[in-house]
């Protein structure tokens, strides 16, 4: 992405362009994260699913196989693994890259530190000694000697950003993370971050990873702004409000829990769905598509990260790469999903 305005890099709303880059085979399109120099694909790999969902083998062909897409950023976060244990899935990627064959160099590498990882009081959150210690333990189940892009997970409303600021510095100076990255903020945790950050002449939050979907907008109210002004590309992860955005009836299969809340969904956005996948048929693209695709042609939007189960499932979430949304398709989808209509405080107060 090409940024555009006027002032220094904390006072200037950033435009992105797309990187007409592509990698030889593929349709994969380039772009920069907000307003740091590194490139990634527009669709990502997110691995929340390796392990507890996806095994190891699978998981491993899925990778292979993101690579030959085009796809290099890999999202993992050191508390996947979930029921399967947790770091279990920093684990699978850690002995993919251990295999060589360029792949440590082929990828942008992205973890994440925040969540309780054991039953000590300081086993989670973003103190400094919790910050430094999951970095370590993450390089070593990774088998890295750094991580491209390290995310707080979660806002820390207890720690002081200047201890948080602190430790990632710590970790660049050592080589062992490139760029720090955010995920869950709100707009005015960004701004908290970014001036402090400025404060102590560092380059803070180069991306932040949110929910974002046509069922879910509010991000437009404060957390988008907030990054297009601070120049922090969006990963956008949940694009198909899991998978109801895609095919229901195929998650009904996957337990109670899940049918349980596409009963709820059903429920909130039922007649949308009806004329979405109307407004679909006639623009002649699947409904999994159109809402990635979407997600896409957002302002400040870098990439939406896939999290696929099956090397099927990875290999429909590029398809979305084919489907450019003109002006009056996204006029449609506005009047089908109307979002907060603007960002705050417009959105709520007049």
């Amino acid at each position: 992405m090409v940024a555009s305005g006027v002032g220094n890099r904390y006072n200037t709303t950033y435009d992105y362009e797309f990187i007409s880059h592509t990698t030889p085979g593929t349709r994969m399109t380039y772009s920069q994260v907000g307003r740091s120099g590194v490139r990634v694909g527009r669709v990502a790999l997110g691995t929340l699913n390796f392990g507890p969902e996806t095994s190891a083998a699978d998981s491993v062909r899925i990778m292979d196989r993101a690579l030959e897409l085009g796809i290099n950023l890999f999202d993992t976060a050191n508390v996947y693994g979930w029921q399967a244990g947790r770091g279990v899935t920093e684990t699978i990627i850690g002995a993919w890259l251990a295999q060589g064959g360029g792949r440590r160099d082929k990828i942008v590498l992205a973890t994440k530190v925040y969540m309780q990882t054991g039953d000590g009081p300081n086993d989670g959150g973003l103190s400094a000694h919790h910050i430094c210690r999951a970095c370590d333990a993450s390089l070593r189940r990774l088998q890295t000697d750094h991580i491209d892009l390290y995310q707080m997970h979660h806002v820390d409303r207890a720690t002081p950003w200047d201890e948080i600021w602190q430790a990632f510095a710590t970790l660049q100076r050592q080589g062992k993370i490139i760029y720090a990255g955010s995920s869950n903020f709100a707009g005015w945790h960004l701004a908290q971050a970014q001036e402090a950050a400025r404060a102590r002449h560092l380059s803070g939050i180069i991306s932040e990873q949110s929910l974002y979907n046509l069922c879910y907008r509010q991000l437009e109210m404060d957390v988008l702004p907030a990054c297009r002004q601070y120049g922090i590309g969006v990963l956008v992860w949940g694009t198909l409000n899991r998978g109801f955005l895609a095919d229901p009836a195929r998650d009904k299969a996957r337990g109670p829990r899940a049918a349980e809340r596409l009963q709820r969904e059903f429920a909130r956005f039922g007649d949308n769905l009806a004329a979405y996948v109307r407004l679909c048929g006639e623009l002649g693209a699947r409904p999994a598509d159109v809402a990635t695709a979407w997600a896409l042609q957002q302002p400040g939007v870098a990439a939406v990260i896939a999290g696929p189960r099956t090397l099927e499932q990875l290999e429909d979430s590029v398809r979305c790469l084919d489907v450019v949304l003109d002006a009056a398709a996204l006029r449609a989808l506005d009047e089908v999903w109307p979002g907060p209509r603007g960002p705050a405080p417009e959105a709520y107060a007049w």
